[in-house]
């Protein structure tokens, strides 16, 4: 979920766990207490990319720089933006699960997508929908493993050389180098090797205002800087974070 609004943080509280007692007919109860817990999201990383076109090199260029550099920055920007989403959800994520030695190969495509829906399943979330997050590498085998089922789906496979998703699943292939090991703004991540599944609408990001870009003259240099900025917050929800499941490759 993303709110481009102008917000500066979210407040989601949440209390303890009920627990409901089943007992013989006896007509009294005992009475517990509850606790409320605050969860807040809050911006705290800043996404910042700047370049300075000269007044010669925007002359003398055969297409337009200034246009050419705000759509490269705004690709930049967002996959820094993904990069830091999905390095956020493995670190948050409290399911976890390791994969067969191979990873994503066909013969164990099944069984991955199999097992993560399995640890999700039971909660009335689940109607909302589940996503796998791979990297482009893990592609070739979720392809062989669709062309090799059932008819209709690899009837699809094999036809358009593509899919959207795997046993109700959907599927988003990011380029490798996505889940790292690396400090990226405000969180130190360990996610090198790792992939991420889980249920839709469990966490959120708050990006004020949407990112924009200006030009900017410079003095004492011609020509524009061209400039994108953006800030950020993201939360995995306390209460859902058992429905994000941490992959890791064997």
């Amino acid at each position: 979920m993303v709110d481009y609004g102008k917000k500066k943080y979210i407040d989601n509280p949440y209390t303890s766990q009920v627990t409901t007692t089943q007992q013989t007919l006896t007509g009294t109860y005992s009475v517990s207490t509850f606790t409320t817990t605050d969860d807040t999201l809050t911006v705290t990383d800043e996404f910042v990319s700047a370049e300075h076109i000269y007044a010669f090199e925007a002359k003398m260029s055969n297409f337009d720089l200034a246009a050419d550099r705000i759509d490269e920055q705004a690709w930049s920007a967002k996959a820094a933006l993904d990069k830091f989403i999905l390095n956020n959800l493995c670190e948050d994520a409290t399911g976890s699960y390791t994969t067969p030695a191979g990873g994503f190969a066909a013969a164990n495509v099944a069984e991955i997508f199999s097992e993560c829906i399995g640890a999700v399943s039971g909660y009335d979330d689940v109607m909302r929908g589940m996503y796998m997050v791979i990297e482009n590498t893990d592609v070739p085998g979720i392809i062989q493993a669709g062309a090799a089922s059932g008819f209709n789906f690899a009837d699809s496979v094999l036809r358009n050389g593509w899919f959207s998703d795997y046993m109700g699943v959907a599927i988003y292939v990011t380029r490798t180098g996505t889940f790292v090991d690396d400090t990226l703004g405000t969180t130190t991540v360990t996610n090198d090797g790792h992939r991420v599944f889980g249920v839709n609408d469990c966490a959120s990001v708050l990006i004020p205002g949407n990112f924009e870009y200006e030009e900017l003259r410079v003095s004492g240099k011609t020509g524009k800087e061209i400039r994108t900025v953006g800030h950020a917050g993201f939360k995995l929800w306390h209460s859902k974070k058992a429905l994000t499941i941490d992959i890791t490759l064997a």
